[in-house]
């Protein structure tokens, strides 16, 4: 089961300790985090104070620092860069980047914005801004920038991606589906899209979508999302063995993948071997603590099974980390654990 990509409040938590981060550190003044100790940030930071004018340097560590998930501090030398040398799109672009990343939206727009007013050529900050208006739903002005893009260069596959996201979130399948072929045929190689394709002839029972999943893990064996992918499609159609074969394999590819375990223990549900379902929510609970769904799972589990206190225990767990579970609720309901 696969999670939903936001919640409200992880994205404010989120901005708000972004935002009181930010503009920290310098040139001479990094701060205590360990990263500035590492020998290849260490260099960059000694060159930085050699030439504290120099926006390159700045922008180059920004980018060593975002590298390491460091997003505060490469948000400052981000902003130094642009400070030091307002003509560099890119500078501006990579803040942009970085807000939207943390879900800032208007935040992201005026920076990016201000690269493409700077350089109304640079493909890469029209798409970016395309993505914007994509996450949130401004269909016309999306549509505007990759248009701009391709006028540019038609062969540009993210541009046909962003333009078939768009139809697929505006609910006209056979134009988005025509738009990530596009996106294949001018590169081959283009996984986002091929993915995509997998998942909307999955979604329309389509075989050939399990041919998009394997070429799309051939393309990145690390990645084990198409191997989970063509497990939900068997499960989807009924193919329950296959399903938990296609699960096996991504869990052997990737033993933190919690979303293969939990559809496994949904298989195992359907198949009545309770016993084995909980074996795999308690994987589940050990990769994933906060899952609340996991903790359900396996409280029903503990109800089917007549173990009516660590059904209650479940329930209630799940509840720690969602109060408005409605099935953990009714579950408490009915045990009287109220």
């Amino acid at each position: 089961m696969q999670k939903a990509w936001i919640n409200l409040f992880p994205v404010i938590l989120c901005i708000m300790l972004f935002g009181a981060c930010k503009n920290k550190q310098g040139a001479g003044d990094v701060g205590n985090d360990p990263v500035f100790k590492r020998p290849a940030i260490k260099k960059i930071t000694e060159q930085i104070n050699e030439e504290p004018k120099n926006a390159e340097l700045y922008f180059q560590r920004g980018n060593m620092l975002h590298a390491l998930e460091k997003d505060s501090l490469a948000l400052s030398d981000y902003k130094k860069a642009t400070s030091l040398d307002s003509t560099k799109a890119e500078y501006f672009s990579a803040v942009g980047d970085l807000y939207f990343e943390h879900k800032d939206i208007s935040g992201s727009v005026k920076w990016i914005q201000q690269a493409i007013k700077i350089n109304p050529e640079d493909v890469k900050a029209h798409l970016k801004i395309a993505k914007v208006f994509l996450f949130i739903k401004d269909f016309e002005k999306g549509f505007s920038e990759v248009n701009t893009v391709l006028r540019h260069d038609v062969y540009n596959p993210e541009a046909y991606f962003l333009k078939a996201m768009m139809y697929k979130e505006m609910k006209d399948t056979a134009k988005a589906i025509s738009n990530f072929l596009t996106s294949v045929q001018v590169s081959p190689e283009y996984r986002p899209s091929i993915i995509q394709l997998g998942q909307i002839y999955a979604w329309q029972k389509n075989p050939i979508a399990l041919q998009y999943y394997d070429n799309a893990f051939k393309l990145d064996t690390s990645d084990v999302f198409p191997l989970f992918a063509k497990g939900v499609y068997y499960k989807d159609n009924g193919n329950l063995e296959q399903a938990k074969q296609e699960y096996r394999n991504a869990i052997d590819r990737d033993p933190q993948y919690a979303d293969a375990y939990f559809n496994m223990g949904w298989v195992y549900i359907q198949q009545d071997s309770l016993e084995k379902a909980q074996h795999q929510y308690n994987f589940v609970t050990k990769i994933e603590p906060d899952n609340a769904g996991a903790y359900y799972n396996r409280g029903l589990c503990s109800e089917m099974m007549h173990k009516n206190q660590d059904a209650i225990n479940d329930y209630k767990q799940a509840l720690v980390f969602n109060s408005k579970y409605q099935e953990a609720i009714n579950g408490l309901k009915r045990l009287g654990g109220k």
